[in-house]
């Protein structure tokens, strides 16, 4: 993370295009991303998933793979292949980019040989329930990477690597979690179903030797080749905790780096959050889940949702040096199973909290910062085309702000259930501070508002809007500058605003969006 307002960026999506181009869009988007204020990328995991060349990496099937082997029917990656890979991460440095590898530790799927052996199953909803006796199951457990052929790694995984799968090749009609013979679930892990040890396909045994071994071994590996500079790490819910902190204090010292590191934590519950900060220790950041939660709450209520409790019962208010704040990521998109919407009015708001305050480590989501455009099938079974508005132009606007102006003590106005307010008073090296205005109104109303300011992304507000639009709404707050000129970098209030003696001034903005004012 840059010690001065830095911000990353997750450089991907779940329908990102599968034609090989990422890594090399990585390599010419890199020098644009820093003059933004970029400071970091998050890439999607670069090794050979499952599903070959479409896999976007979740259903990871050789982690030694970078796209280099003729394996699940492809070279190259669903991103590229492993030299783009490389170049992409040196470019992305060179231009003044941190880079996180995106890492699973739960799972792996793909194997290549079945294999025979005694499990108990479980039920899916309870695991700690038996729901039948041990018995011989056959399951796709052996994985011997013919492509690779011992390249990097010796290790061919077998069942006794894994403690669960959810899949028997002699029973397909029983929906169970076959518990391994020998094995138990793994612990300190969410309490979810009882037990979230297992995720999906075969459940790595994180606590057997030749794992933990293999995985060390890996992460030096991973480092040696890549050079990247921190990790983002999959589905830490479903691993027992304290795995994280082994393997993160083992690379570490073997680069002598202090390498970044955040793990996605899919939980509301800011109790569960905490818990897991605790019992690593700091080692790791966590994604504010809650936050996006609370945004995405927001966004659909509009003026019944009372504003000032946005940053209720999250991760950045309880913990604010280990949240990465974010309004949305590839889960949370449209069509994922994991769906939970930002609407598109709310996402202007959502980007100033978490750009332009003093706590959290802001995560920008691509599709929100290009646009996407995508079609799948819902849980209706029927196909759905999505499109993803751009907000490109406002996250660069508030992205020039934060490295200008967003430094300083911070005062909070969080008076109104439908319009708060804060300013930031400058420093000494970045003086001027800035003054933020945002309201909520039913999403209509808001979209009617955003129309009258003219364009979504950039056009200024209206003549109506401008004169004292009866749906303006108005804060009165104080800043670190005394006489002095702001304006609305967000240009949908056109009329400048100037503090008075004591550096007050009433700052306004339009019902459901925000302003943004700065000196000039």
């Amino acid at each position: 993370m840059s010690e001065h307002n830095g911000a990353m960026m997750q450089f991907f999506h779940w329908y990102t295009a599968g034609d090989g181009t990422l890594w090399r869009n990585v390599s010419e988007q890199a020098e644009a991303l820093v003059a933004a204020g970029i400071t970091a990328l998050w890439l999607p995991p670069a090794y050979k998933g499952a599903d070959g060349g479409s896999d976007v990496g979740y259903a990871v099937y050789d982690l030694f793979d970078l796209g280099e082997f003729d394996q699940k029917g492809s070279v190259r990656t669903k991103y590229g292949t492993r030299d783009e890979y490389l170049t992409a991460i040196k470019d992305a440095q060179a231009a003044g980019l941190q880079v996180y590898a995106d890492i699973v530790f739960s799972h792996k799927l793909g194997g290549d040989k079945q294999e025979e052996f005694e499990a108990t199953p479980y039920d899916p909803e309870n695991r700690e329930k038996a729901i039948g006796k041990q018995q011989r199951i056959k399951a796709w457990t052996h994985f011997n990477f013919p492509g690779r052929a011992r390249t990097y790694s010796e290790l061919h995984w077998h069942w006794w690597h894994f403690n669960a799968a959810d899949y028997n090749a002699l029973d397909d009609k029983t929906e169970a979690i076959y518990l391994f013979k020998g094995k138990t679930f793994g612990g300190n892990v969410d309490l979810e179903k009882g037990n979230f040890d297992f995720l999906m396909g075969c459940n790595l045994d994180i606590n057997d030797p030749d794992v933990r071994t293999e995985l060390f071994y890996w992460g030096e590996w991973l480092v040696d080749t890549t050079g990247v500079d921190g990790f983002r790490f999959d589905a830490v819910k479903h691993v027992s905790s304290g795995f994280f902190v082994d393997w993160l204090k083992h690379v570490r010292a073997y680069t002598g780096r202090n390498l970044f590191a955040v793990g996605e934590y899919w939980s509301g519950n800011v109790e569960a959050l905490q818990n897991f900060l605790d019992a690593t220790d700091g080692n790791l950041m966590l994604f504010d889940v809650a936050l996006h939660f609370n945004f995405a709450k927001a966004s659909k209520l509009g003026a019944e949702y009372d504003i000032r409790l946005i940053f209720e019962k999250t991760l950045v208010q309880q913990n604010p040096q280990l949240a990465v704040t974010l309004v949305s990521n590839h889960d949370s998109q449209p069509l994922q199973s994991l769906e939970s919407v930002v609407e598109a009015w709310f996402k202007p708001l959502a980007y100033a909290l978490i750009l332009l305050r003093r706590d959290g480590y802001p995560c920008i989501f691509a599709a929100d910062y290009y646009g996407a455009h995508y079609t799948d099938i819902g849980s209706d079974g029927k196909p759905h085309e999505i499109w993803m508005e751009r907000h490109q132009w406002m996250i660069d606007t508030f992205l020039s702000v934060r490295q200008t102006f967003a430094f300083g003590e911070q005062y909070d106005y969080f008076d109104d259930p439908g319009c708060i307010g804060w300013t930031r008073l400058g420093t000494d090296e970045h003086p001027g501070g800035l003054a933020v205005v945002l309201s909520t109104s039913s999403a209509a109303s808001a979209k009617s508002a955003v129309s009258a300011a003219s364009d979504v992304s950039r056009g200024g507000a209206s003549g109506a809007a401008a004169k004292g639009n009866p749906e303006n709404w108005t804060k009165q707050m104080q800043t670190g500058a005394a006489g002095t000129r702001y304006i609305d970098v967000t240009e949908h209030i056109r009329n400048p605003v100037t503090t008075d003696a004591a550096g007050w001034a009433t700052f306004p903005c339009l019902a459901g969006s925000v302003s943004v004012w700065v000196p000039g």
